[in-house]
């Protein structure tokens, strides 16, 4: 899964890496969480930044909170399950970033089990995008909610000894065709929905305080001692 993530950059490296029209209003961020307000850049508004809450509501969820089970959605399925399918065909989105965490599991020399947070990320330190969908919600009071999931995969050879599974990262020549859902087919698209190229990444073990939301800072990413 992909739990938290990072966008190191500003709104200028943003607007290079996805050929945008104008430069968003976005700072460094070191520790995303679930159910904040995210940059992302839908096929609704492919040259353009918008800010959609993490975690998906489907249009037909009585209430918001299925969205806080609902951050991401397996690549293999999603056009089939009932909360994703019509986002799927319809609603799609790049979700821009610099890198993930991801917590391995390791022994220690007592034998007792922990989870170590490691920070994955591109060699080249580059701007890149998960593949993700999107939907709207409306609430009981009227109000409407934009909400996004980003999608997984099967972990590659690199990220395989850390967890079974990964988020999909999508090659740039790849972005136009994922953000036309109403021109490509559903089954061609799929074929976008694979683990990224291994040898491309890197990871280093990271303080245990990004297991807070709260802390959200350079610090975040520095590889421990």
């Amino acid at each position: 899964m992909c739990g938290r993530f990072v966008l190191a950059v500003d709104g200028s490296a943003v607007q290079q890496a996805f050929n945008l029209d104008t430069t968003p209003d976005i700072q460094p961020r070191y520790n995303i969480a679930p159910t904040q307000q995210l940059p992302v850049i839908t096929n609704e508004h492919p040259k353009q930044v918008a800010f959609y809450r993490w975690g998906l509501i489907p249009s037909w969820a009585k209430e918001m909170g299925i969205g806080n089970r609902l951050i991401n959605a397996r690549a293999e399925t999603a056009a089939e399950k009932p909360a994703f399918r019509t986002a799927y065909k319809r609603r799609r989105c790049l979700i821009p970033t610099t890198g993930f965490y991801e917590w391995q599991q390791r022994d220690d020399a007592d034998g007792k089990t922990h989870k170590v947070p490691l920070y994955i990320h591109p060699k080249d330190d580059s701007v890149f995008a998960f593949a993700g969908l999107w939907e709207v919600w409306h609430s009981p009071e009227g109000d409407e909610i934009r909400t996004f999931t980003i999608l997984t995969t099967d972990a590659n050879d690199f990220m395989a000894p850390i967890h079974n599974r990964m988020p999909v990262i999508l090659d740039p020549a790849d972005y136009d065709r994922w953000l036309t859902p109403d021109e490509v087919r559903t089954r061609d698209v799929q074929a976008l929905l694979i683990p990224y190229q291994a040898d491309t990444l890197t990871a280093h073990e990271v303080s245990k305080a990004v297991n807070r939301a709260a802390n959200d800072s350079p610090e975040c990413i520095v590889p421990v001692a």
